[in-house]
C-alpha cells in the first residue's frame, strides 16, 4: 500500500514539468527557455542528417543516405517547416529492452533476431507556435518514406508520408559546447532528439508542392525493390552494431 502510494507520488512528480505547458494558457518566452529563436535548421547527434538539398529528391521519391542515423528540423520566419528523419527500430523483443537474461539469449539465439526495420523520410509543410507552447504541423502533401523491413511480407517499400504533427512543448537552451539546443516534446510528452542549431537560416526546398500526389490510395505505396540495396549497407551495420551489444551484454550478464 505505502510502495504503491509513493510510486503514485514519483510518476506525479515526473509528469509535472511535461504537462505545465498545457496548464499555462498562455507561456512565456522567456530568456531562460527560449535561449533564440525557433527558426534555422537543427540536426541531431553528429548533424549527418540535414533538411534541405542532399537528402531528399521530392519528384522522384528517391533519398541520398547519411553516413549515420538522425533527424533535423527547419523553421522559416514566414511559417514553413521541414523535416528530414533516418532512423532503425528494433524488434520489441530484440535487446533494446532487456528484461533477462533468458529473453537476451533467446533473441541471440532465434530465428528472426534481426528484425530492425530501416525508415527514412521527408515531409514540409505549414507550422503554427500555439499560446500554450505546443507546435502544430500541417504537410503539403508530398511528403514520402522508405522503409526497410527484413521480417515483413514486402521487405523495401516508399509510401506516401503525411501526417499532421503535434509537439506539446519546445524549448531552446544554451549548451556550453555546442551552442543553442531545442528540445521538442511530442504530442505524448515524449522527447525528440536534442537538436543543435546548425543554421540561423532554414536550410530547406521550395516550400511549395514538389510532387504530383496521387488521389488513389491503392498507389500512395510501391515497392523500392528496384533499388534493394538503398538502405543495404547501412541496415547492415545497424544489425551488426546490435548484436555486437547482445554479445557484450550476455558476456557481462554471465560474469
Amino acid at each position: 500500500m505505502l510502495l504503491s502510494a509513493a510510486l503514485t507520488v514519483v510518476l506525479a512528480s515526473l509528469a509535472r514539468p511535461t504537462l505545465a505547458q498545457d496548464e499555462n494558457p498562455n507561456i512565456v518566452y522567456d530568456s531562460a527557455h527560449n535561449a533564440t529563436t525557433i527558426y534555422g535548421t537543427w540536426s541531431s547527434g553528429s548533424k549527418a542528417v540535414l533538411t534541405g538539398a542532399g537528402f531528399a529528391n521530392p519528384a522522384n521519391m528517391t533519398f541520398s543516405y547519411p553516413k549515420t542515423t538522425g533527424v533535423s528540423y527547419s523553421f522559416s520566419q514566414n511559417g514553413f517547416y521541414e523535416i528530414s528523419r533516418y532512423r532503425f527500430n528494433s524488434n520489441g523483443a530484440f535487446v533494446w529492452h532487456l528484461r533477462s537474461l533468458f529473453v537476451l539469449i533467446s533473441a541471440f539465439l532465434g530465428s528472426e533476431p534481426t528484425c530492425i526495420t530501416g525508415v527514412i523520410g521527408w515531409v514540409h509543410g505549414t507550422y503554427t507556435l500555439n499560446n500554450n507552447g505546443s507546435i502544430s504541423m500541417i504537410p503539403l502533401g508530398d511528403g514520402f518514406q522508405q522503409i526497410q523491413d527484413p521480417c515483413a511480407a514486402v521487405s523495401n517499400f516508399i509510401e506516401v508520408y503525411n501526417y499532421t504533427e503535434y509537439y506539446k512543448g519546445w524549448r531552446i537552451f544554451t549548451d556550453p559546447t555546442q551552442g543553442f539546443k531545442l528540445h521538442l516534446f511530442q504530442f505524448d510528452g515524449s522527447p525528440v532528439a536534442r537538436l543543435f542549431q546548425v543554421s540561423t537560416t532554414p536550410n530547406m526546398l521550395p516550400t511549395t508542392v514538389l510532387r504530383n500526389v496521387p488521389t488513389d490510395p491503392t498507389i500512395a505505396r510501391r515497392s523500392a525493390s528496384s533499388a534493394p540495396d538503398a538502405l543495404g549497407p547501412h541496415w547492415v551495420m545497424g544489425v551488426m552494431g546490435a548484436m555486437t551489444l547482445v554479445v557484450v551484454s550476455t558476456s557481462l550478464m554471465l560474469l
